[in-house]
C-alpha cells in the first residue's frame, strides 16, 4: 500500500464547528493543501463523505490508481476523510474515488479544489495560491467608497463573451481582460464591474449558473493568480469587483456534488424539495449544518482570498418559496403549513450576518423578483439582510412601457410612476440585465420603437430616465452602445457598431450619464430615501411628461428632472420649482453628440414667482423630443460674505 499518512488539520474546535454548521473558513481544512509533516513535503487531502465505505485519491501521480492512496476516516463521526500524501505538489491532479455503501464506484472532483482542468475534462489540480496584491489603496479607503450612500453605477460583464480575439474563436484571458476591460469600465465612468459566475462550470452555456467548483474561478480564461491580477487592477483602477453567487442550486454531473458519496449529501433526497424544476438541477440542503458551512466558507472565500467587494446571490425567490415554480402537490408546506422555505430563510440571514460581520466594507444584493418584505433590511428587525435588492417591477414596467408607441404611452402611465409607490422599501437597484436579452427577448434596442431616430432617442431616454431614479444601476454589456442583437453566449458582442454615430452616440450618453451620477450627490446621497425624492408632476400623462426633484444632504442643491416620452417638443413646458434664482441646463440627451437633434437647448431661466405645480416658482423650460432634461439650481457665490463674516467673529473674539 502506498505511503498515505494519518495527519489532519483540524482541531477538536474545528470539527465542532463543522458539525455545528459554524465554521465558516472550511476551506482551510478541507480540499487540498500543500503543506509540510515530518519534514516531507505532500499534500494533505480531506473530504466530508460520511455515508462512503472508502474514498482514496486517484491522480496522474499514480497511474489514476483506484486503490493505491486510500484516505481515513476520522473516528469523530464528522464523515471526513483525509490523509497526506508526500512528494505531490502544485499542478498534480486528482480525484476522489468514493465507493458508496451500495458497492457503486464514483469518481468525484474536490468541492474545495482551487484549480480545474479546463472542461470537459473534470480532474481538481492541487494549487497553492502566490500573488503579491498591489491593491492596498483601494482596500483601506474601501469602506468609504462602498457605503449605500455612495455611487453604484454596475457593468455586468460575461468574461467569456465581452470582448473575442481571433476572428471571433477565442475569449480573452484574465490578463488580457485586466487591461482591455479595465481601461474600458474605467474610461466610461462605471463604479462597478459585475461578473456572472466566475465560479468553475462544465458546461459553457450554462453563462456560469451551473457551478461544480465553488472555490475556483473558472480555468477557461487562465489560473487563479491571473484572475486576482485582474481583480487588482480593478481596484487600482478604483473600480469595485461584484460576483454573482449562487447558492440556490448546484447541477447533477457525475463529478459534482450530486450523489457524492453515494447519498444526497448537498440536496435534499425528496425531489420535492431537493429538485428545481426549472434548471433540472439539485436544492442545496440549508438545513444541513455541514452544507451551511461549506457555501458561508465559499461566501467569504472570495471575499478574503479574491479581494472582492460584494456578492450579488442569485435567485433568491426560488430559495424563499417551497412552492417556486411548482404545481399543487410537487412542493411539501413547511412545518406551519405555508410554503416559506423556513431553512433557507435562516441560511440568508445568517448568510448576510456573516459577511458583514467579516467584510462590514463590502455589499451583498439579492436578485428577488417577489413582494417579500424586508429583503434589504438588517435581521434584527425581520429582514434577510442584503445591502440591496435588484428592483425586478421597475425593469419590467419600464420595458413594458417603452415598448407602447409613444402615441398610446398616455393610456399606460402607471407603468413609468408606479416604481416610486414603493421605491423606499427596499435599497433597490434599478437592473437592466443579462435576463433580459436573452431566450428570444432580443436585445434592449428591439424593445423601442419608431424609426431609426426614435429608437435611439428611446434608448437615451431610458437610461437618462433610470440613472435619475432612486436607487442604483446596473446594465449589462452590449446595452451602452446599443448592440442590436439579443446576446449569444458564443459570439463576443458588436464592437463594430460602434463605427456608427448613432451608436457612438449612446455610448458617449451613457459615459456621460456615469460622469454626472458619480459627480451629484443630489444622486446618490439619499437614493434609498424618501426625502432624497420629490415628484413635480407625476400627472401628466396627457403628454408622457414625468417631473421630479432629486436631493442629497445639502436639500438647497437641487436636481429638477424631466422625461419627455413622446417625440413632440413641448415648447414653455412650466415646471413648479421650491427656490427662486437661477437654473441652468447641466444634461440634456438630446444634444447632437449623444446622437440628438441638438436644437432644443436651455439656456439659464430664471425662476418666475407664479405658483405652479403647488410651488411658489416655476421655470418655462423647452422639452426636446423623446428626451431626459436636468437642470441645477444656480447657488449663489456667498465665499465673500462667508469670509468677512469668519474675520469678524475673530475679531470679536
Amino acid at each position: 500500500m502506498a505511503n498515505v499518512k494519518n495527519h489532519s488539520l483540524f482541531t477538536e474546535f474545528d470539527i465542532n464547528l463543522f458539525k455545528a454548521g459554524k465554521l465558516f473558513r472550511a476551506y482551510n481544512f478541507l480540499g487540498s493543501h500543500i503543506v509540510e509533516v515530518d519534514g516531507e513535503w505532500g499534500v494533505q487531502f480531506a473530504v466530508w463523505a460520511p455515508s462512503a465505505r472508502s474514498v482514496s485519491v486517484k491522480g496522474n501521480f499514480n497511474g489514476w490508481n483506484a486503490t493505491s492512496h486510500p484516505l481515513s476516516a476520522r473516528w469523530d463521526g464528522s464523515g471526513i476523510w483525509e490523509g497526506f500524501i508526500p512528494g505531490l505538489g502544485k499542478g498534480d491532479l486528482y480525484k476522489y474515488h468514493v465507493q458508496s455503501a451500495d458497492g457503486r464506484q464514483l469518481e468525484k472532483g474536490d468541492p474545495y479544489a482551487l484549480f480545474w482542468e479546463i472542461p470537459p475534462n473534470t480532474a481538481s489540480i492541487v494549487w497553492e495560491m502566490n500573488y503579491e496584491w498591489q491593491d492596498g489603496d483601494w482596500m483601506q479607503k474601501r469602506r468609504n467608497r462602498q457605503g449605500l450612500h455612495e455611487p453604484y453605477s454596475v457593468y455586468e460583464v460575461h468574461l467569456g463573451t465581452w470582448r473575442k480575439k481571433n476572428g471571433g474563436k477565442e475569449s480573452l484571458s484574465y490578463r488580457e481582460l485586466g487591461d482591455e476591460l479595465v481601461n474600458y469600465v474605467q474610461e466610461m465612468g462605471y463604479t462597478h464591474i459585475e461578473f456572472l459566475p466566475v465560479m468553475e462550470h462544465p458546461y459553457f452555456p450554462s453563462w456560469g449558473y451551473q457551478v461544480t467548483g465553488y472555490f475556483a474561478p473558472t480555468s477557461r480564461f487562465g489560473t487563479p493568480e491571473d484572475f486576482m491580477y485582474m481583480i487588482d487592477r480593478f481596484h487600482q483602477a478604483e473600480i469595485g469587483v461584484l460576483l454573482d453567487w449562487v447558492p440556490s442550486h448546484f447541477p447533477a454531473d457525475a463529478h459534482g456534488l450530486a450523489d457524492f458519496d453515494g447519498t444526497h449529501l448537498y440536496d435534499h433526497a425528496d425531489p420535492r424539495k431537493g429538485f428545481h424544476p426549472d434548471w433540472k438541477s439539485c436544492i442545496f440542503n440549508y438545513g444541513r449544518n455541514e452544507v451551511r458551512s461549506f457555501l458561508i466558507s465559499n461566501a467569504l472565500f472570495w471575499l478574503e482570498r479574491y479581494h472582492t467587494d460584494g456578492l450579488r446571490v442569485d435567485a433568491v425567490a426560488s430559495m424563499l418559496y417551497l412552492d417556486y415554480s411548482r404545481e399543487d402537490g410537487e412542493w411539501i408546506p413547511n412545518q406551519y403549513g405555508g410554503n416559506e422555505n423556513l431553512e433557507a430563510i435562516d441560511f440568508l440571514r445568517e448568510f448576510n450576518e456573516t459577511v458583514y460581520r467579516e467584510y462590514p466594507d463590502t455589499i451583498t444584493i439579492a436578485e428577488e423578483s417577489t413582494a417579500w418584505s424586508g429583503v434589504s433590511r438588517p435581521t434584527y428587525t425581520g429582514g434577510l439582510g442584503f445591502g440591496m435588492k435588484w428592483m425586478m417591477g421597475w425593469m419590467h414596467d419600464t420595458l413594458n412601457y417603452f415598448k407602447h408607441d409613444p402615441i398610446h404611452r398616455q393610456y399606460h402611465h402607471n407603468e413609468i410612476t408606479f416604481s416610486l409607490v414603493y421605491s423606499f422599501t427596499e435599497n433597490f437597484m434599478l437592473p437592466l440585465s443579462h435576463d433580459e436579452v436573452v431566450h428570444g427577448k432580443g436585445s434592449l434596442m428591439d424593445r423601442m420603437p419608431g424609426d431609426e431616430w426614435q429608437r435611439f432617442a428611446n434608448m437615451r431616454l431610458l437610461f437618462g430616465y433610470m440613472f435619475t431614479h432612486p436607487g442604483t444601476q446596473l446594465m449589462f454589456m452590449g446595452g451602452e452602445f446599443g448592440q442590436t442583437s439579443e446576446w449569444n453566449i458564443e459570439k463576443g458582442l458588436e464592437w463594430w457598431l460602434t463605427d456608427y454615430d448613432v451608436h457612438k452616440g449612446l455610448q458617449t450618453w451613457i459615459k456621460a450619464l456615469n460622469n454626472f451620477y458619480r459627480s451629484q450627490p443630489a444622486l446618490y446621497e439619499k437614493q434609498f430615501e424618501q426625502e432624497g425624492f420629490e415628484w413635480i408632476d407625476l400627472g401628466d400623462h396627457a403628454n408622457s411628461v414625468i417631473s421630479y426633484i432629486r436631493k442629497g444632504n445639502d436639500a438647497d442643491r437641487i436636481l429638477v428632472v424631466v422625461c419627455n416620452f413622446t417625440p413632440v417638443v413641448r415648447e414653455i413646458y412650466k415646471l413648479g420649482v421650491p427656490f427662486k434664482g437661477e437654473y441652468q441646463e447641466v444634461l440634456n440627451s438630446d444634444m447632437a453628440v449623444y446622437g440628438g437633434a441638438d436644437h432644443h437647448k436651455n439656456a439659464k431661466i430664471e425662476a418666475i414667482q407664479e405658483t405652479w405645480h403647488g410651488r411658489p416658482y416655476h421655470i418655462p423650460i423647452t422639452l426636446p423630443a423623446l428626451a431626459t432634461v436636468v437642470f441645477e439650481r444656480i447657488i449663489p457665490n456667498t465665499s465673500k460674505s462667508s469670509k468677512k463674516t469668519s474675520t469678524a467673529r475673530k475679531a470679536k473674539k
